[in-house]
């Protein structure tokens, strides 16, 4: 087994050495670092030191002085080798293979830094050159200084499927591939993966090229991802990544201040903006190993996602993540943008300050989730408010540490009770009691005959979706307000509204081979039995289909406005009962009416004949 000083230095780059030498040693928090007794000699006072942003660990009593892997040998007592594997696997690094090709392998991975240096020298000579006009013109229409352009290393890959290739002949065919330069396809010549785009090198935390990512520059590309990036290659993991890391790192270590955005266009935002310690996720929502990187260069790195609702998911998706994961001092905080806008955007309108000042003001993790579930969906009644209780508790119970999650429990329900149990003054009117308790009674009765066709109606589209997954990008915001009752079709909307977050390319095959690894299942015929919608049918027009679909969606998202609204009537009794009842039976009608509309258009494309019953279904 060979083991190359380049992997050894990646497999300390991915741990934090204060985590692993706290689960047998306790640590204190002193500055930047973190001091204990001396766990190699006794003494009283503490003369130990862990630097993680060094790597190492130092005694200035025995002289005991270390990094990870020397930690785990001479102190847990493994072997070299034992060490190595176990803490590979704590990283998700795969050993260098066994066998008599392992330096030829870890040659050819060598030989793949060569191929992407070659690539973006390639990439930034074609920016400067004619073809490069459109790209150099969208860049000034950002606003980039030429001096920030050439800090992050932009580039340009023409259009052409073959340009690259010829560019780089000097490399086999293969190592293109490898590389994740070329796309492969049975029965059809290779062609280039980046073509038409801005590009951006993508960096690992020494400042090595691993992989690119390219902006499209052709607006009218409506079926082509806004971003697309390189995929997992032997170099390059974005799961495990940061974009300007390298950078950044520094900078935060020093202020302690980490910046998370959306994509890497926001961090040159930042950047040409004078903010340099912003990093972000390369396409996925962010992971549990990206957010170990940011701990390492600060405790409570700020996330600051677009203020749009696929920036709000994909920030409750972050704080989601990042609770099994809290340990003292290290947290997160959430700055909210202005609804709509993105860093960019709140720079150019309201300058640097602005910005500033939101992420001084970022709210505290706890309090953000606290909010986040508040506002997830109307609560309007006791079982709408136990349901929060027990998304507030199924939070906490996801922490690890013991006293964070105690702090938590006793935090969150300290707001829950201050806003469930409000202090109340004694209320006037008290006649109108008997309204307000037969009310939701008669709602009740009153929409009983239409249960079932919405169910049936959500199955369907679901599985249109998977039918059609090119659809989720343009619908993602709307199917993301949907909320099923079932957990089976709740765990699939969540994840197709994250692979739409994410703008990865998509087809039938390839989320079907997501929903398999993650073992989810799309709705079956028999979940949407009698319902004939063009995009459910095998032979339908691909146009025809999504527009079915999206009629569809629409029709879905119409209800919840519809119970919103009806619980707001309720809610308004005690100040008007007679209006608020009078509003709640024209609003259980417009519902009835909805789930019928419904109805029929699973059946009017079909050729199956309207319904013609009256308002009331006589």
């Amino acid at each position: 087994m060979s083991l190359s000083p380049q992997w050894l230095d990646e497999l300390r780059s991915r741990l934090s050495l204060s985590r692993v030498i706290s689960r047998t040693t306790r640590l204190q928090k002193a500055g930047r670092e973190f001091k204990a007794c001396c766990p190699f000699h006794n003494e009283k006072t503490p003369s130990f030191t862990v630097n993680d942003d060094k790597g190492f660990y130092h005694c200035f009593g025995c002289g005991a002085h270390g990094d990870v892997i020397r930690w785990m040998t001479d102190q847990r007592g493994l072997g070299f080798m034992d060490a190595v594997k176990e803490l590979a696997a704590e990283a998700g690094m795969e050993l260098p293979a066994l066998d008599p090709h392992a330096a030829e392998k870890e040659a050819k991975r060598q030989g793949l830094d060569d191929v992407m240096m070659a690539a973006q020298a390639w990439f930034v000579d074609r920016l400067r050159s004619d073809e490069g006009a459109g790209a150099r013109r969208y860049l000034a229409s950002r606003g980039f200084a030429p001096l920030v352009v050439e800090r992050f290393g932009f580039g340009y890959a023409p259009e052409g499927r073959q340009a690259l290739k010829a560019a780089l002949a000097q490399f086999p065919e293969a190592m293109l591939q490898e590389a994740g330069l070329r796309i492969a396809v049975e029965e059809r010549e290779p062609y280039d993966r980046f073509r038409g785009r801005l590009m951006l090198p993508i960096r690992n935390p020494r400042g090595g090229i691993i992989g690119f990512g390219g902006r499209i520059l052709d607006s009218n590309a409506s079926d082509a991802p806004k971003y697309l990036n390189s995929p997992d290659t032997p170099i390059f993991d974005k799961g495990r990544t940061l974009y300007n890391l390298d950078r950044a790192g520094p900078l935060a270590r020093k202020s302690g201040r980490l910046v998370v955005v959306e994509g890497y266009m926001d961090v040159v935002a930042l950047a040409n903006a004078g903010i340099e310690e912003a990093v972000a996720p390369l396409g996925t929502a962010l992971t549990e190993a990206q957010l170990e990187l940011a701990w390492r260069v600060a405790e409570t790195p700020v996330l600051c996602f677009d203020g749009d609702a696929a920036g709000q998911r994909a920030a409750m998706r972050a704080m989601v993540r990042a609770l099994p994961l809290l340990r003292p001092s290290h947290s997160l905080a959430i700055a909210r943008l202005p609804s709509g806008l993105d860093p960019d955007d709140l720079l150019k309108t309201q300058g640097k300050d602005a910005l500033l000042d939101l992420l001084g003001k970022a709210t505290p993790l706890v309090e953000a989730l606290w909010q986040a579930e508040r506002d997830a969906q109307p609560v309007a009644t006791p079982e709408d408010k136990a349901g929060l209780k027990s998304r507030l508790l199924a939070h906490v119970d996801a922490i690890a540490q013991a006293d964070i999650r105690a702090l938590y429990r006793r935090e969150l329900l300290d707001r829950y009770g201050a806003w469930a149990f409000p202090a109340r003054a004694p209320r006037e009117g008290a006649r109108f009691a008997r309204v307000e308790r037969t009310s939701p009674e008669t709602s009740r009765r009153l929409a009983a005959n239409a249960s079932g066709a919405p169910d049936k109606l959500l199955a369907a589209v679901f599985a249109g979706f998977v039918r059609h997954p090119e659809a989720l990008y343009a619908h993602a915001d709307a199917l993301a307000r949907l909320r099923p009752g079932d957990p089976r079709l709740a765990a699939l909307a969540d994840c197709l509204v994250e692979l739409a977050d994410a703008a990865q390319p998509l087809d039938r095959t390839s989320l079907a081979t997501i929903l398999g690894e993650r073992r989810l299942l799309s709705p079956s015929p028999a979940d949407y039995a009698g319902l004939r919608f063009a995009f459910l049918a095998d032979d339908a027009d691909p146009v025809e289909a999504r527009a079915d679909l999206a009629e569809a969606l629409a029709l879905l998202v119409e209800r919840p406005a519809i119970e919103s609204a009806l619980a707001a009537a309720e809610r308004r009794f005690a100040e008007d009962p007679e209006g608020a009842f009078a509003e709640q039976q024209r609003l259980l009608q417009t519902r009835l009416a909805l789930e019928r509309r419904m109805m029929q258009r699973a059946t009017a494309r079909a050729g199956a004949p309207e319904e013609t019953n009256g308002p009331d279904g006589d």
